[in-house]
């Protein structure tokens, strides 16, 4: 699944093509994908301008001119694919459709935005814009990990006392919005904090120097364009190569990149997820 900088490289992708420019048709050729699609969703996006498009956690965000915003999910393999216009300084023709091919958006100036997903494990979902942050899938998420609220001390005070392990409290999305399993094992590798480790003992050191290492891998990965595992693609069809640089996930078995350590990266799984870490660094 898309994890937040697959999806904020998406984001970057898309906003140039579509952002200030008119939908000026809509096709949505399925009643649903992980949930039924709003009502007459094609007909209330046909006409309306993108005003901004924005990320919240793992979701994009459509505002539109007529005070409702288009809210995107990905799940396991949707992809946005942009065509008939120039993105990163290649121009992408217009494909044939493709079979998977559920909603298409054709843009003002000639460029067509489609979903495509396979899987049908995305969802999509009208909602006024005033009330984006009371919706079910937004509603009780933490801070942006990489805004100014998720900061040490906010992390210190949510963590304390706390006996989950580390890994699941990060990657409970009350507690920070958009972190995945892929970026938290790079992040507590690299902090040297073994995954199993109770939240509350990791210990205020520790935790507080863990919050500019989980910015700088989820910054590094965003720079890199994701990371392309399985059915992930950025908006213009490229693959991203930040999995090139995993310390650790994916590679149990192999020895450990951190400076000085002997050691070999384990998988152990914890929540019904694998975690990758170095037994010998980690701790």
């Amino acid at each position: 699944m898309p994890e937040l900088p697959e999806v904020e490289t998406v984001r970057r992708g898309l906003a140039p093509v579509i952002e200030g420019r008119r939908i000026d048709a809509a096709a949505v050729n399925r009643p649903d994908l992980r949930w039924p699609f709003p009502d007459r969703m094609a007909e209330r996006l046909t006409g309306q301008t993108v005003l901004r498009l924005r990320r919240r956690s793992k979701y994009l965000l459509a505002d539109l001119s007529r005070d409702e915003t288009l809210l995107v999910h990905l799940g396991m393999s949707g992809r946005l694919l942009i065509s008939g216009a120039q993105v990163g300084g290649f121009f992408y023709d217009h494909p044939a459709p493709a079979r998977h091919d559920h909603v298409v958006l054709e843009i003002e100036g000639g460029a067509r935005v489609t979903y495509n997903d396979a899987r049908r494990f995305g969802a999509m979902d009208l909602i006024p814009t005033a009330r984006t942050d009371a919706h079910r899938l937004l509603a009780g998420l933490g801070p942006e990990p990489l805004g100014n609220a998720f900061d040490e001390d906010y992390l210190l005070a949510r963590l304390s006392g706390r006996a989950m392990p580390i890994k699941s409290a990060l990657l409970d999305q009350r507690v920070v919005a958009g972190l995945g399993n892929i970026y938290v094992c790079e992040a507590l590798h690299r902090a040297g904090i073994a995954p199993q480790t109770p939240a509350g003992e990791v210990g205020e050191a520790r935790l507080r120097a863990l919050v500019p290492i989980v910015r700088d891998v989820l910054s590094e990965a965003i720079a890199a364009g994701g990371s392309s595992l399985r059915d992930y693609r950025q908006a213009d069809g490229e693959l991203g190569y930040f999995q090139h640089s995993f310390r650790v996930y994916g590679r149990e078995g192999g020895t450990c990149p951190a400076p000085g350590c002997a050691g070999t990266v384990a998988r152990i799984v914890q929540g019904g997820r694998s975690s990758f870490y170095c037994p010998l660094c980690q701790r």
